[in-house]
């Protein structure tokens, strides 16, 4: 037993170490090519951020594990627009226009909707995650031609050189397969040694795997740099959904039990709705409404 405990942690570690590492260093990529914070964050950012959710969502189809991958991706999502968030604006006061919290929220909100949807039978199967990954495809080929034309940053820091990011963003991503596959196997061994359900172990690695998330937002809001703070957080929560989750269909079926996450969805999209709405109202978060998104996160616990 200690020893898969100690397997899944290192895992863990691994997992978001490599994914900070390359996220990072896809960052300093996209600024060497001149576009602005926040589309990097809706872009860049958030996809890099949801590599843990990938190679878990891998992982866990090809073991047969549906229940860790969905889990996971909840976890995940509740997680991000509840904690992470709430911490961001801890660290310095969110900032964000209506129109983007209308474009962006909406497309996290319509996310979680054809997720829900794609599962509602019980079974994600390949034909279902390809669409989701062209959905989520079309939505950033949309945003590109609508905004990110308009959106070239001039940046007065020093840019780092392809030659000096891309080989550690490999290395990073390196370290991220192998340790999602020591997470992933773990929790399983762990779930059925406890007799806890793969379900509520595949909630708790989403929390794990929203480190990177928390960090480069947080880092990004302590700095003053709020578009890729803001368009991270939001980011990563439409490429969850559909892209991470459809990655894991490609592999195999992904089966879950309807009756056991029904509660959880519904209350990941509630809370999730709620948060935009203070955003919306607010123009953004501060202080306050930090602390009630915070308070949001242990109640979803309850639900599994």
């Amino acid at each position: 037993m200690l020893v898969e405990i100690l397997l899944f942690l290192g895992g863990l570690a691994l997992l978001v170490y490599g994914a900070s590492r390359a996220v990072g260093e896809a960052s300093n990529l996209a600024l060497y090519y001149g576009v602005t914070p926040f589309f990097i964050g809706v872009t860049v950012i958030s996809i890099g951020t949801s590599v843990p959710e990938m190679v878990t969502s891998v992982l866990g189809a090809r073991l047969g594990a549906g229940d860790i991958v969905v889990g996971n991706i909840v976890g995940s999502e509740t997680s991000q627009i509840t904690l992470a968030i709430g911490i961001v604006a801890l660290v310095a006061p969110v900032v964000a226009t209506r129109r983007e919290v209308l474009v962006y929220g909406g497309g996290m909100v319509l996310s979680m909707v054809i997720m829900m949807l794609a599962l509602d039978d019980g079974a994600l199967t390949f034909s279902e995650g390809v669409l989701m990954m062209l959905a989520y495809v079309e939505f950033i080929y949309i945003l590109y031609t609508n905004a990110g034309g308009e959106e070239i940053a001039e940046e007065t820091v020093e840019r780092q050189t392809p030659r000096e990011t891309v080989p550690w963003i490999v290395v990073g991503l390196i370290f991220v397969v192998v340790g999602g596959q020591l997470m992933v196997t773990n929790a399983i061994s762990l779930a059925r040694l406890f007799g806890i359900s793969e379900y509520l172990i595949g909630l708790l690695t989403g929390l794990g795997t929203t480190a990177p998330e928390i960090a480069v937002a947080g880092i990004a809001a302590y700095r003053g740099n709020g578009g890729i703070s803001v368009g991270a957080l939001l980011g990563s929560n439409i490429t969850d959904p559909v892209f991470s989750l459809g990655v894991g269909a490609l592999v195999a079926d992904v089966v879950v039990d309807t009756a056991a996450i029904s509660t959880s969805l519904t209350y990941m999209l509630g809370v999730s709705i709620l948060v935009l709405a203070l955003m919306y109202w607010r123009r953004g978060l501060g202080r306050w409404e930090a602390l009630v998104c915070i308070l949001l996160y242990p109640v979803s616990l309850l639900f599994h």
